[in-house]
C-alpha cells in the first residue's frame, strides 16, 4: 500500500530535519503546535510513527528516557550527556 504525504505529515518531518537535535516527539509537538495550534498530539506521535516504518526518520531508544528522532537515517553511535540529557551523535 502506497502512503500519501500529508501536510501533518510533511511538518513533523520539517520539524525533526529543523531540529537536529534529536528531539523527543513531545518536543517536536511543542515547536510545531507554536504555528499551528488546532493539530493533535496524536496526531503528530501517529507521524512520527509513519515516518519511521518509511525509513523518513529514525527513532533511537534512549535507556530511562524517552524516544528520540533524528534526521540521520544511516547507521551511527548516540552518546548522552548524564547531566543535561541532551544526546548527542559520535563519529567513530
Amino acid at each position: 500500500m502506497i502512503k500519501r504525504k500529508t501536510i501533518q505529515s510533511s511538518l513533523v518531518f520539517d520539524m525533526v530535519n529543523k531540529l537536529q537535535n534529536h528531539a523527543t516527539a513531545d518536543e517536536i509537538y511543542n515547536e510545531i503546535v507554536k504555528d499551528y495550534p488546532t493539530i493533535s498530539r496524536g496526531t503528530v506521535y501517529r507521524n512520527l510513527q509513519r515516518l519511521c516504518e518509511m525509513g523518513e526518520i529514525r527513532k533511537t531508544e534512549i535507556p530511562g528516557g524517552a524516544d528520540r528522532f533524528d534526521h540521520l537515517c544511516y547507521d551511527h553511535y548516540h552518546a548522552r550527556c548524564e547531566k543535561c540529557g541532551r544526546v548527542f551523535d559520535v563519529d567513530m
